[in-house]
């Protein structure tokens, strides 16, 4: 039984999902194609069907092997920082978890790869991908702080991992006017944005946040 499939009646509903987009208006998110995009996604999909009457209230969630999906908060302002009103082409995102916001993702940027260092969690977001048909994801299982050199550039990268350091093969594989958007620190973590431009990068220090270690190797 796959329980992670769900039918989308009552809490999974069109409506609930409408009113989880007014909550993120409420708390300043003002990108409409991020919104449309959060709307569009079915996030029940995306947890057990045990808690799947959470999956639209503003909270990150267990998926398992000591990983969260993000609150939906954290996700549409990750991403609203990425795009800055901007079409993205190509997007990285490193630790795809469930697959939730490589989903957002694949609804505003033309082509999204996705690296995740746990196997299970890796199966499971293919398969995701694979049911809701969505065919512009990219998926490897994969060390994601090596980036996809192959793929690269890239106009965003996403992280969703808190790191210790801004790892300098991401920023080498970020296109010239590209961003990226990473949680930073340990016990004390803040949302960073990262800006390349033709003399190099900048970074700007925003929000609280929290967010599991970005670790190294696969598992």
């Amino acid at each position: 039984m796959n329980l992670y499939r769900q039918d989308g009646i009552g809490m999974t509903s069109q409506r609930t999902r409408t009113r989880m987009v007014d909550r993120l208006r409420e708390l300043g998110i003002r990108d409409e194609l991020v919104l449309s995009a959060m709307n569009s996604v079915p996030r029940h999909m995306f947890v057990e069907e045990a808690i799947s009457h959470l999956a639209y209230d503003d909270k990150s969630l267990p998926i398992g092997y000591a990983q969260t999906i993000s609150q939906p908060y954290i996700v549409a302002r990750m991403i609203e920082l990425l795009r800055n009103g901007k079409q993205l082409g190509r997007v990285l995102e490193i630790g795809t978890g469930c697959g939730y916001q490589a989903a957002v993702l694949a609804h505003i940027a033309r082509e999204v790869h996705t690296i995740e260092r746990i196997l299970p969690l890796y199966d499971r977001a293919v398969l995701t991908f694979e049911e809701m048909k969505v065919d512009n994801i990219q998926a490897s299982y994969a060390d994601g702080n090596a980036g996809a050199l192959a793929a690269a550039p890239f106009d965003g990268i996403i992280v969703a991992a808190a790191a210790t350091h801004i790892p300098q093969v991401l920023i080498d594989q970020l296109a010239v006017g590209g961003r990226m958007v990473l949680p930073m620190g340990s016990k004390e973590q803040n949302l960073q944005l990262v800006e390349r431009d033709d003399s190099g990068y900048r970074v700007s220090k925003l929000e609280p946040v929290k967010f599991v270690p970005l670790l190294m190797g696969k598992a």
